[in-house]
């Protein structure tokens, strides 16, 4: 018996459901915040010595600092200059991973040993350690600290992408593709990308926090972006002078926001991971 539309609406919602509007939700929150950080008119940034040092109040919600830019209009143009740095950096990092979790499961034992060697030695380096060399490499800066962040995050993706292919190519419709003549490269491409995309989605969405944060920290030391930028560990590290004499504002509300940010990519990566989940999709 078929069920009326009002009957339908007073089911209740599905785990799979349920998790599929958590991740529409904040993934239109998260883009709020971009777009409004970009759009965002550089005057609202505009130095203002008469409302210098202000509390948060009505007509500045996250106080201003001491040069009477708004705190709130810098916190914005930050979180999305940091969320621009962080995905780009995420992005490159996954695809760094699929390609060597490629070569290692596909191209034979010898690759397979360097690839799972250069896995155990960047794991064996702090992310951070080498972010801030690879950054200084690069001179710093926007370019300087994307590639780090992809050039740093990349091992544990990779050796869940190895695995993921090394399984894929032992199932019973991979060998019939290279009983019938089927190249590696045909195979790879026909049966391994389709396979790993899901995991490659939700490996930059788990990256991304790693990435943000370590790139607030490089920033914060003064090993990444310019100064002249708003980005958030620009915003922080220039906070410390003024927290002794007072303004807390300067470093709690940017914190926080980023934090929230932080929280929320890290909500999307894993209930996307459970929607893709066999053992938890319909449940």
């Amino acid at each position: 018996m078929q069920l009326s539309n009002k009957q339908l609406l007073k089911q209740p919602l599905n785990k799979r459901q349920r998790t599929l509007l958590v991740c529409i939700g904040l993934s239109i929150v998260v883009c709020v915040v971009v777009l409004t950080g970009i759009l965002l008119d550089e005057n609202r940034i505009a130095t203002n010595l008469e409302v210098r040092n202000s509390p948060p109040s009505l007509d500045h919600l996250f106080g201003t600092d001491w040069l009477g830019r708004d705190m709130f209009s810098r916190t914005l143009m930050g979180l999305s200059l940091s969320i621009g740095v962080g995905l780009t950096g995420a992005i490159g990092s996954a695809t760094i991973s699929v390609i060597l979790g490629l070569v290692a499961a596909t191209m034979g034992k010898v690759a397979d040993s360097i690839v799972t060697w250069l896995i155990d030695l960047f794991l064996s380096v702090p992310h951070l350690v080498s972010l801030i060399l690879i950054a200084f490499a690069f001179g710093g800066g926007f370019k300087g600290i994307v590639l780090g962040i992809a050039l740093t995050h990349w091992p544990s993706l990779a050796r869940v992408i190895r695995s993921e292919v090394m399984q894929v190519r032992s199932l019973d419709f991979v060998q019939v593709s290279k009983k019938m003549g089927k190249s590696r490269w045909w195979i790879t491409k026909e049966h391994m990308l389709p396979h790993i995309i899901p995991q490659m989605l939700v490996g930059v969405l788990l990256l991304f926090p790693h990435a943000i944060l370590h790139e607030a920290a490089v920033t914060f030391l003064g090993l990444g972006l310019s100064p002249q930028e708003p980005a958030i560990g620009i915003i922080l590290s220039e906070s410390m002078r003024y927290l002794s004499v007072g303004m807390w504002w300067l470093a709690f509300f940017p914190g926080i926001c980023l934090l929230f940010i932080v929280r929320m990519f890290d909500k999307i990566g894993d209930n996307l991971r459970m929607l893709i989940d066999p053992h938890h999709a319909h449940r």
